[in-house]
């Protein structure tokens, strides 16, 4: 069997990062949304053999986003965009600090959904705002002759890295400690870049 390497490609890829507002406005839906416009990664598989015990343990995904190149997705004013995108740059992930935002996983567990689609378990770290936690994600891969897709999403708790919950438009937006990502990230498959696997 052969472990392939597929390199994500971001112009077809999504990353979304989702937060809840409380304060005054948590009643009319102002929930800042973000994704990065730069990121990177790789992912490992064993297409002609998923299922196999030495495929499951060779399968791999490692994702870097700068932290700067987050921006707002909501539609908001110029001026609340900046002050948004300012506070989260500066004051939450501190990007000046913390460039990157990273997630390294390996599959612990792979089911058959239909021919070329499969659930795959990941147990992986992600390194955010200069914290290391472990994270488990859950993602629907699909396969194509050389392409992979991955989809699903997670939940993770912003103090759980350190992070401190802010306030922006005069005190108005607060966003709560929850947030939830969500990720669609498609990957080619790098010819002359496969290893066999024993």
């Amino acid at each position: 069997m052969t472990r392939v390497r597929y390199l994500i490609e971001p112009r077809l890829s999504r990353f979304m990062v989702q937060a809840f507002a409380g304060g005054i406005l948590s009643g009319f839906g102002h929930n800042p949304a973000f994704s990065p416009r730069d990121f990177a990664g790789e992912a490992w598989f064993s297409p002609d053999a998923p299922l196999f015990p030495d495929s499951l343990k060779n399968s791999s995904i490692r994702v870097a986003i700068r932290a700067a190149e987050l921006e707002l997705t909501n539609e908001v004013s110029d001026k609340d965009r900046r002050e948004i995108e300012r506070i989260m740059r500066d004051e939450v992930i501190e990007t000046a600090r913390f460039p990157e935002i990273v997630y390294a996983g390996s599959a612990t567990g792979i089911t058959e959904q239909s021919p070329a689609r499969f659930r795959v378990q990941l147990d992986g770290d992600l390194s955010l705002h200069g914290v290391t936690r472990p994270q488990r994600l859950s993602a629907d891969l699909t396969l194509a002759p050389d392409q992979l897709r991955a989809t699903g999403k997670f939940s993770l708790m912003q103090t759980n890295f350190g992070i401190k919950l802010v306030s922006a438009m005069g005190g108005s937006l607060r966003v709560k400690d929850e947030i939830r990502c969500s990720f669609d990230i498609a990957a080619h498959r790098q010819h002359g870049e496969s290893k066999g696997v024993p």
